[in-house]
């Protein structure tokens, strides 16, 4: 090993790997699905680049974990802690592949952002944006509009995570992810005039490849939803959130293949290698979303098997940008009112993963109608600025 790369990794620890990891992870696949959204192999070539930053931080994990285990129990723990980030990577090789999509064919005519839970979002400040000339911290675009800036393209420049004190400028392409139901609002915050939803393209092929554009969308919020709860469950040490990610996971294979039927049945007749090509390309987001899945069952899968988790693995969550959260309600005067009516989400910048009811039944991935009762716990996800919020939401005044 070089003397530099020896230096290197004595300067790196486990927590701050496993914060990066996490981090990166999430944000390229947001990423993945904007270049594919957009056709933007640009956006592509960026997630290609954080993949390789991945790789390079597993391997130094590997190396540092080793270095650290100082008994059999440390390295039981620290097995915990690897088989985490393995699947966290296998998490980031699946949004390559999905960017991989954008650089060689296009299929934005199949896709459609409404269907998504979570939508991916590319604007350009215009001189009319309310956000130009504003930093991000000023803005609190995560807990004003549940927007989360992933990315700023400046001219050529890119700037990935970008820091809070970053300032929006005039033409400045930003790349946000967020709620669907908060596009209309932000894209006026952002251009200063009203949302307009992209055409759909071709009516004909849209009709033929509907209920296949809707089983990629439920795909793709199902591998989303199975990550945060995954994480929950390692979080909270939680065997009954760590089985319904076994459960999905089962579900998620049955998609697939009811996918790929339906694929075969599309292509009967087609002639055009262009459509053969996008065929493959939506088969291509299906593989991926199921090994997302994959991935988060493994996540998951160390509370199924009983490993304790080394204190580190816990202390990298509570730095992470996007924190995991468990809180009681017990603010009376939302009790009845649906999450919809709340707009937890476009208030908070919080996504709502499960609530556990008073008498024990959970509910996961609660829909817009789902109404808050009187001893709920709910379980999130979202940026840590949007704590404090939710806990005037619910009442809870924390520890």
């Amino acid at each position: 090993m070089a003397d530099e790369l020896k230096d290197e990794i004595k300067t790196f620890n486990a927590k701050d790997m496993l914060v990066d990891m996490k981090d990166i992870s999430g944000s390229m696949l947001d990423l993945a699905y904007s270049a594919v959204l957009y056709s933007n192999p640009e956006i592509a070539k960026e997630v290609f680049k954080l993949e390789e930053k991945m790789h390079s931080l597993l391997y130094k994990l590997r190396i540092s974990t080793m270095l650290g285990a100082r008994n059999l129990e440390d390295a039981i723990e620290f097995a915990g802690i690897l088989q985490i980030a393995s699947a966290a990577e296998k998490i980031s090789n699946a949004a390559s592949d999905i960017a991989k999509i954008a650089t060689s064919v296009d299929i934005t005519g199949y896709l459609d952002r409404e269907d998504f839970e979570e939508a991916v979002l590319n604007v350009k400040i215009t001189p009319t944006s309310v956000l130009k000339d504003k930093t991000l911290k000023g803005l609190k675009l995560e807990t004003e509009a549940g927007m989360r800036v992933l990315a700023i393209k400046r001219g050529s420049k890119w700037m990935y995570s970008p820091d809070k004190n970053e300032r929006l400028l005039l033409d400045d392409l930003i790349i946000t992810s967020g709620p669907t139901e908060g596009i209309p609002a932000f894209c006026k915050m952002a251009t200063g005039k009203e949302y307009k939803e992209k055409e759909k393209g071709d009516i004909v092929r849209r009709r033929i490849t509907e209920e296949i554009a809707d089983l990629l969308a439920d795909m793709k919020n199902m591998s989303e939803l199975m990550v945060g709860l995954s994480y929950s469950a390692v979080t909270f040490y939680n065997k009954e959130i760590a089985n319904e990610v076994r459960d999905l996971e089962e579900s998620m294979d049955l998609m697939k293949e009811e996918l790929e039927i339906l694929v075969i049945e599309a292509a009967r007749g087609v002639t055009k290698r262009s459509n053969f090509n996008e065929f493959r390309g939506l088969l291509h987001v299906a593989v991926s979303s199921e090994v997302i899945s994959d991935a988060a069952y493994e996540i998951a899968d160390v509370v199924l098997r009983d490993i304790q988790l080394h204190p580190v693995f816990l202390a990298s969550i509570e730095e992470s940008d996007e924190i995991i959260l468990k809180m009681e309600v017990i603010n009376t005067v939302i009790f009845g009112k649906t999450l919809k009516e709340l707009k937890i989400e476009t208030r908070t910048g919080m996504f709502i993963l499960a609530i556990r009811r008073e008498e024990g039944k959970w509910v996961y991935n609660p829909s817009g109608s789902v109404e808050i009762r009187y001893g709920d716990l709910l379980i999130m996800r979202g940026p840590r600025e949007g704590e404090d919020r939710m806990r005037e939401i619910c009442g809870d005044e924390g520890e």
